[in-house]
Parts: structure tokens; C-alpha cells; sequence
């Protein structure tokens, strides 16, 4: 068992800590907002994660996991402190380091001697050093362990990882770092701090290029008369690829992949490399938003002004609450600039947010689709799929429906006199 502080409760820090705990650590978890550690301090939880507000509540209970503003109190007897804080994109793409850059300046002198400080926020390569440079501590090793958490699964993916990274010039802090996952029972690679950084930005550049390359194969499906779903199985059955990441829909988002494909351009652009491979990937994501639009154009007859629009979702993925950079948000925000209106369901959200102001926020989809010319699926939320066809039908003005995840039963939908459109078939 290990004393562990965790710097941030943002989605990172807060799942993280919440599973350290459930794996037997002592974690106090340390926030500059007051009213975030009072409200987790009650048990509200300031985001949407499947398990996590039991597992606070379970370590909470047991008293291995404290929320606390009082960073001396957290640090002073830590043998571990992990940095989870926002590391947000630049102006050129790179992800601005100054909350890390902050945290470590005020860390240094409340460390004890042989304290461990680990980057678990996504940051560039030579990040490490940087902490390294700012903490002015031979006596505390730094290494960097980066997060893998998927929105939605953060923690059935952080207790049951496909391997643990720890980076580290000192082996003996490696080690110790790994050793706090020993429950897992997953591999843990251990190699140099600049490898560790790498592997988190390739693996997420990498899985954006396998959801990129599958709408492109859907724009083609389209073009030709195939079935991107027989497409996916074929591929997917194939071991060399699998099935994973190769779903098509509106395209990616988030608050990972589209900073740090962008980051990872620029790292490559700093180290002499045209990435350009990537930055294609990139494109083909941005010309996903706009097909999804003109296929709403389309179903619309074939302009959006003065038509409403009823869009199924608003977040980014479902099982979520983020909206950051959510492509259902830059599709409804084209949407409105072409002079549509539209009405919004999203089990998670009840107010419009920021820049969105002229949506209508619905209660139900049904209340969504009243009047509306068509039905737009943005986001894969169950509850879309047991909404009656036929009801649904019955609400809107025209019988339009554009399935940008393929969630629905087209089959189901066409009886009831909807015009279908899905992804790629």
C-alpha cells in the first residue's frame, strides 16, 4: 500500500484516484476549486463516468480516498504525487504545458526526499524533464505513466488495462510506479521517459487514423453499393486489424484525439518529420462533418433554411457528459449558420451550452422530433434505439432520417415511412 496524491480532479485525476483507491492506496486528491471538493466531498461528482461515483463512495467510506484543497496536507508525506493537470492545446497545435509548469513549482518544496512525481496527463515528449527542470529536486525521481481511459469505460479500462507504460531514467522509480498496479495483473512496460510520452500520442494518432480510414471506406461504400457493415465484419475478422475503432459515424472528437493529433503533428514537425500521413487524417475528419451535413441537407430537400432539424445527442460519444470538441457540436453549429433550427435531446445534457444558445433542449426525443423536417442521430445512445419508428413518425413534419452512428434498425425505420440514411450503406 502506498500514500498517493493526485494533483487535479478533473476526468483524469478523479477516475484515477477513485481506482488507486479500490486497489488498496491511501489517495488524496487535491483541486483549486473549492466548491468541486466540497460537492465531491458529498458525493457529487462533477462528471458522467459508468462505476465511478460507487467506487468514491466505496473509497470515500473506507477512508483511502480524501478530497482536499490543502495541497501541504497531501504532498508532505506522499510517496507518490501524480499530475493531472489540464494540458490544453496551443495556438500552434502543441499542448501548453504552464498548469504542469505551476504544479511542479509549488510541489517542490513540499515533497519529502525520494518522493516520486509522475506525469499522468497526456503531455509532449521531453515533458518529463521539463517537470524535472521546474521541481530544481535531485532528491525526487520524476517519471512519466500515461493514462489509456476511455470516456465512458475510464474504469473498467484502468482495472483492466491491456498494459501499464512507466517511463523512467531512474529503474528503481520505475519499478515502484509499477508496482502500484500490481492488482491489475496487466503487463507494464517499462522504458524512457520520451518512449512513454511517444507511445501515448501514437496510440491515440493511431486509433484516430483507424476511425478516419473506416469513414473514407464508408464514403466509398456509398459510392459503389456496398454495405459498410459487411465492409467492417470482413476486415475486422481479420486479426492483423480486428474490429475495434473501425465503426463509421459523424466523426471523432473529444477531449484526446483531436488535441493530440494535432500535438503529435507538431512533435513530428519539431523533429524534422512532415507528418503527413496524419494531417491527412485530420482533413478526412473535418470533411466527415461536412458529409454528415449534406446528407441533412439533403434529406431536408435539399437546403436547411428555415427547416428544423431534430439531432438525437450532443456529446461527444455516449455514457459521457463532454462536449469538448464533440463532432454532433460542429455539426448543429453548421446546421445553424445554414439556417436551420434545431431541437435537442442528449440524456445528459438539460441546458443549452455555451456557443449553442439558439437550440431548443428537449426532455425526451420524441418532444425533439415535434415539427421536425429531419431526424438527425449524432450520438449512440441507447435510449435512440428503443424509441418507436412509428410514434417517431407521428411527431415530425417530414419523414427524414439521417443515422450518422447506424444505430437504428433502417429496416424498421423504412416501414414506418422514413427516408434512411445511414453511414456507408
Amino acid at each position: 500500500m502506498s500514500n498517493i496524491a493526485v494533483i487535479g480532479t478533473g476526468y483524469v485525476g478523479l477516475s484515477s484516484g477513485a481506482c488507486f483507491a479500490h486497489l488498496g492506496h491511501v489517495v488524496t486528491c487535491v483541486d483549486v476549486v473549492q466548491l468541486k471538493i466540497d460537492n465531491l466531498n458529498k458525493g457529487i461528482l462533477p462528471i458522467v463516468e459508468t462505476g465511478l461515483e460507487e467506487l468514491v463512495a466505496e473509497g470515500v467510506a473506507a477512508g483511502k480516498l480524501i478530497f482536499t484543497t490543502d495541497v501541504v496536507s497531501a504532498v508532505k508525506n506522499a510517496d507518490v504525487v501524480f499530475l493531472c493537470v489540464p494540458t490544453p492545446e496551443g495556438a500552434d497545435g502543441s499542448a501548453d504545458l504552464s498548469y504542469i509548469q505551476t504544479a511542479a513549482r509549488t510541489l517542490s518544496p513540499l515533497l519529502r526526499s525520494g518522493a516520486i512525481v509522475v506525469n499522468k496527463s497526456t503531455v509532449p515528449v521531453g515533458s518529463t524533464k521539463v517537470v524535472e527542470r521546474e521541481l530544481k529536486r535531485p532528491d525526487v525521481s520524476v517519471v512519466s505513466n500515461p493514462e489509456f481511459l476511455r470516456e465512458g469505460s475510464a474504469i473498467q479500462d484502468f482495472l483492466h488495462p491491456d498494459r501499464v507504460v512507466v517511463g523512467s531514467d531512474n529503474q528503481e522509480a520505475a519499478i515502484a510506479v509499477g508496482a502500484l498496479y500490481e492488482k491489475v495483473g496487466a503487463p507494464v512496460v517499462v522504458t524512457d521517459p520520451a518512449s512513454a510520452e511517444t507511445i501515448k500520442y501514437a496510440a491515440n494518432a493511431f486509433l484516430a487514423t483507424k476511425i478516419s480510414y473506416i469513414n473514407a471506406v464508408a464514403a466509398i461504400c456509398e459510392g459503389v453499393g456496398a454495405d459498410i457493415n459487411d465492409v467492417v465484419l470482413g476486415l475486422g475478422y481479420d486479426k492483423r486489424i480486428g474490429h475495434e475503432f473501425l465503426r463509421p459515424g459523424p466523426g471523432w472528437g473529444g477531449s484526446c484525439f483531436p488535441k493530440d493529433t494535432k500535438a503529435m503533428v507538431k512533435i513530428a514537425q519539431d523533429a524534422g518529420y512532415d507528418f503527413g500521413l496524419l494531417k491527412g487524417v485530420i482533413t478526412v475528419n473535418d470533411q466527415q462533418y461536412g458529409r454528415i451535413v449534406d446528407k441533412i441537407r439533403t434529406a431536408a430537400g435539399g437546403t436547411l433554411k428555415g427547416k428544423k432539424i431534430a439531432s438525437w445527442g450532443l456529446t461527444f460519444k455516449a455514457l459521457t457528459d463532454d462536449l469538448r470538441d464533440s463532432p454532433a457540436v460542429e455539426i448543429i453549429t453548421r446546421l445553424l449558420a445554414d439556417g436551420a433550427s434545431v431541437s435537442v435531446f442528449d440524456p445528459t445534457v438539460t441546458v443549452a451550452p455555451k456557443g449553442l444558445d439558439a437550440i431548443t433542449v428537449c426532455s425526451s426525443p420524441l418532444e425533439a422530433c415535434a415539427g421536425a423536417d429531419v431526424i438527425a442521430v449524432l450520438t449512440e445512445w441507447d435510449d435512440f434505439r428503443w424509441v418507436s419508428p412509428v410514434e417517431a413518425a407521428g411527431a415530425v413534419s417530414v419523414k427524414q432520417i439521417v443515422d450518422a452512428r447506424n444505430l437504428l434498425d433502417r429496416s424498421e425505420w423504412r416501414r414506418a415511412g422514413f427516408e434512411y440514411q445511414g453511414i456507408g450503406r
